[in-house]
């Protein structure tokens, strides 16, 4: 009769800290509410062929779409959503898509896709908006820097993420509600450029978006950095093609995170097994040293790590 009582308080303690770890860690503060007004984007249909002309196209309808939903929130009076989309709309940047609607879902282009013979779709954690945008994109960024010619880095925030610090966090729900997002996504991209090698890397919460998405996807690598789980229990376990491999900074707070789920009344809360344990059975690569926000930083581990995943030229790691 007394483990009864023994297995509730352990599973009680455990919620406690999966929660905890979860919520009390350094970050640049939760997004604000997803409230300003946006216009419904413009019905594009697929891609196609990823020509000079289909790309330009498409890039000319997501700066339209930015300009309008800039001009929503200027009436709205948000000057801080305003600048962003203003910053968004210049000649440079290149969307393949943009919704404004609900704390925004973007798809940006960084390098040239129409020659592109390597592609990374970066899929975000939580807390990543368009009013926290600029981290993703500087991840985008640096990692076409450590590629550089023939490959092609797109930035999806194809979902609603979860506050950072919210109960969303803790559950697969809006993970659910963006792996087919991210499938059609995927497989759009793939029938645009049928050459080009895909690497899927998933950062956080994104390595739950991933994980949900992963069977059936025709990419060569998903890579989960910073992963709290993937809600399976092993690689094998995700049915993916893909060659599953996975890092963890030796600074990032998320090690703390239990590894467990727990099936609670409400929801099943936590998302099990630890990607780089021997095993959940992922190939581990080195992600250095730093903390969670870190690993596409300009010159760490991690980065060049990540690259050489998607360049084809990573092996087995100890």
């Amino acid at each position: 009769m007394a483990s009864r009582p023994r297995s509730s308080r352990l599973r009680r303690a455990l919620l406690t800290a999966l929660v905890t770890a979860s919520v009390a860690l350094p970050v640049s503060g939760a997004a604000r509410p997803a409230a300003v007004p946006a216009p419904a984007p413009a019905d594009l249909g697929p891609l196609g062929a990823a020509t000079p002309a289909a790309l330009g196209a498409r890039y000319a309808a997501g700066r339209d779409g930015i300009r309008a939903a800039g001009q929503a929130a200027l009436r709205h009076g948000d000057r801080q959503r305003a600048a962003s989309l203003r910053a968004m709309a210049a000649p440079g940047r290149h969307f393949l898509a943009f919704d404004g609607r609900d704390g925004g879902r973007t798809a940006e282009v960084f390098g040239d896709l129409s020659r592109a013979h390597r592609i990374a779709v970066l899929v975000p954690g939580a807390g990543v908006d368009l009013d926290h945008y600029a981290r993703l994109r500087h991840g985008g960024e640096a990692l076409l820097g450590e590629l550089g010619g023939g490959s092609a880095v797109v930035a999806w925030l194809g979902y609603r993420t979860p506050a950072t610090v919210s109960p969303g966090a803790l559950t697969a729900g809006r993970a659910d509600e963006a792996a087919p997002l991210l499938r059609s996504f995927v497989r759009e991209l793939g029938a645009a450029r049928p050459a080009a090698r895909v690497a899927l890397l998933c950062h956080s919460y994104g390595s739950v978006v991933c994980a949900r998405a992963a069977s059936g996807l025709e990419v060569a690598d998903l890579v989960l950095f910073g992963s709290p789980g993937t809600g399976a229990e092993s690689a094998a376990a995700l049915h993916t093609g893909a060659t599953v491999r996975a890092g963890r900074a030796t600074g990032d707070w998320i090690a703390g995170v239990p590894h467990v789920e727990l099936d609670l009344a409400f929801a099943t809360v936590g998302f099990g097994a630890d990607p780089v344990s021997p095993e959940f059975g992922a190939e581990v690569f080195d992600a250095g040293d730093g903390g969670h926000g870190d690993y596409l930083e300009p010159g760490s581990v991690p980065l060049r790590s990540i690259a050489a995943i998607v360049a084809g030229r990573a092996g087995r790691h100890a």
